[in-house]
């Protein structure tokens, strides 16, 4: 499936992207676990080991395992919003979960209860990071031409907004070391760097207008990576003063990037399965080989560059142990693509279509994960209301793509 925002929310918007479906191949390096849900997984994160972890997703959904996934257990989260992020600062007890209509919720033992905050905002908040304690954390949201910061030094008790010199919303917040220096990406190429825990956010020149998902720094606030659509991926070594396009070897929308230990050896996760990684910063990307055709949406290797989660689309939940090299990995420029589609324009005011696959039908579905409509690939999104939309072809599970309808 493909991720989109709604003209309401500050999400990035994807312009032009390029779609394309990789062919599923089985995997020793990623092996399914199983869910016990078909929901939409957005967010994964183990707080201090590779046992204990939480997941969310769409609709209203969170997870919890104690065991390195081998059972997944359902929660109460207290709510019917879609849940996007989940961070636990400092164990596994004290956590925090961000959703749609400016949901906030807090646990504090291990998610038995999830207790609503106040945001003061109705927007949909995506992401939200604690940097070194559960006192200090920072959340983000929004869609096309709303933003949103909040910042809390309460543990939640209250969230206070905070302003930068752009308009357009925040898909992914992090701060590498500490409260103070941190950057918040998303739509349009939007990237923002605060060095004063957010007094003032300054903007940064990516470099691209594709929609930016993700962004994650190793061990400093200067060496950092971020990912979005169409393939982007960029690196600064100068604390974002410089961003530098990096070949990905894919069109496909890449969703999530994390560097568990150094510079040197990362991980991305994308559209259709993709899995990529590097052990050389960035140089090259390999391929790897992911088992599934479904959209993944975040990974996470939480205390080394070997055992890792990634999560996405229908409820799939993938694990390595020995960080994927287990399988073939084929450079990914060289990678071999079933068909590629894109859609023009994107985004579109009043439909979209997908060349050469006009006389095609096409689902749409909305980021709750609601099927909204069947489309013709030469009037795609026609009649809906403003927002970000997955599309996928009738014929096949695999996600193609996002498509953002605009005022």
């Amino acid at each position: 499936m493909i991720r989109l925002a709604f003209s309401h929310l500050a999400l990035c918007v994807l312009c032009g992207a390029g779609f394309t479906v990789l062919p599923g191949l089985a995997s020793a390096g990623w092996m399914a676990q199983t869910s016990g849900t078909t929901a939409l997984l957005w967010w994964v994160h183990f707080p201090v080991d590779v046992q204990t972890g939480y997941i969310v997703g769409v609709p209203d959904t969170i997870l919890k395992t104690t065991d390195g996934g081998a059972t997944w257990v359902s929660q109460m989260s207290g709510t019917t919003v879609q849940l996007f992020s989940v961070h636990f600062p400092t164990n596994a007890l004290t956590g925090y979960v961000v959703g749609g209509s400016g949901t906030i919720l807090k646990t504090t033992n291990g998610g038995a209860a999830w207790v609503n905050q106040t945001s003061g905002t109705s927007e949909y908040l995506w992401s939200i990071h604690f940097p070194i304690d559960e006192q200090t954390g920072y959340a983000v949201g929004g869609f096309t031409n709303t933003q949103v910061i909040l910042k809390t030094t309460n543990a939640g008790l209250n969230w206070v907004s905070q302003s930068s010199s752009v308009a357009h919303g925040l898909a992914c917040v992090y701060f590498p070391i500490d409260p103070q220096t941190g950057y918040a990406v998303g739509f349009s190429g939007t990237i923002l760097k605060t060095t004063n825990g957010g007094a003032t956010w300054e903007s940064q020149s990516s470099g691209t207008t594709y929609d930016v998902w993700s962004v994650n720094f190793a061990m400093d606030v200067d060496t950092g990576y971020i990912v979005g659509g169409a393939g982007t991926i960029f690196k600064t070594t100068n604390g974002g003063t410089n961003w530098v396009g990096q070949p990905s070897g894919t069109n496909l929308s890449l969703n999530s990037v994390h560097f568990p230990q150094n510079s040197q050896i990362g991980y991305i996760v994308g559209e259709s399965g993709t899995i990529l990684k590097t052990t050389d910063g960035g140089t090259s990307w390999l391929q790897q080989v992911s088992g599934t055709s479904s959209g993944l949406f975040i990974v996470q290797f939480p205390v080394d560059a070997l055992t890792g989660y990634a999560v996405g689309d229908g409820g799939t939940i993938l694990k390595t142990t020995d960080g994927g090299v287990g399988v073939e990995e084929t450079g990914g420029s060289r990678q071999k693509a079933v068909g590629s589609i894109t859609s023009t324009p994107n985004p579109f005011t009043t439909f979209a279509t997908l060349p050469g696959h006009e006389a095609e039908r096409f689902s749409l579905y909305d980021v709750s994960g609601r099927k909204v409509g069947t489309y013709k690939g030469d009037r795609v999104g026609e009649g809906l209301s403003p927002g970000v939309y997955f599309v996928r072809a009738l014929d096949r599970e695999a996600g193609l793509g996002r498509v953002v309808k605009v005022r």
